[in-house]
């Protein structure tokens, strides 16, 4: 798919008002390969984590054109295999599904991560973790330019065991 075709997003750093957006993606259909909805306290407690990220950063996805969210997208720490790399994770809206809008914030935010690390150094590489069995997470990774490098086992959330594909992107060489 020719990422040029589809709508331009924008990325926007979360705020206190986007509480919101958390709530529309905590159904079941949109968290079904992470274990299911959350309770009211655990998305307040995850929304004060977006807004407190010391290291990384999430953003609500804006269609460029209007100004229209149409779902979250970020980048955390996260321990693997004896070091430190960069993870990233998103959700967009049921309504905007389909129309190549996860692939392009993907795009969007490695090129806004890569920037980052050579403004102010860091993890030289940003890693996806979709559910083997998630066939739309995997196409996004593919669709960005994400390298399938195998498989994991993760707990997420606790007590949830999946097994997930692990996506990288070098963040250290430039997207053609």
């Amino acid at each position: 798919m020719d990422l040029t075709d589809v709508e331009q997003v924008r990325l926007v750093p979360w705020a206190e008002g986007d509480f919101w957006l958390l709530r529309r993606t905590n159904s079941p259909a949109m968290t079904e390969h992470v274990g299911g909805p959350e309770t009211e306290e655990k998305l307040r407690d995850r929304h004060r984590r977006y807004l407190e990220l010391d290291a990384g950063r999430m953003y609500r996805v804006v269609l460029a054109d209007g100004g229209e969210t149409v779902g979250s997208i970020g980048y955390w720490e996260r321990p693997w295999q004896g070091g430190l790399v960069w993870e990233t994770g998103w959700g967009i809206l049921p309504e905007f599904q389909g129309r190549g809008l996860a692939a392009r914030a993907a795009r969007t935010l490695v090129e806004t991560v890569r920037a980052a690390v050579r403004e102010t150094g860091g993890h030289r590489s940003l890693h996806a973790f979709p559910g083997v069995d998630h066939p739309a997470s995997n196409g996004v990774c593919r669709r960005a330019g994400f390298t399938l490098l195998g498989t994991a086992d993760f707990e997420y959330p606790k007590g949830h065991w999946m097994t997930s594909n692990d996506w990288c992107v070098d963040l250290d060489t430039d997207v053609a």
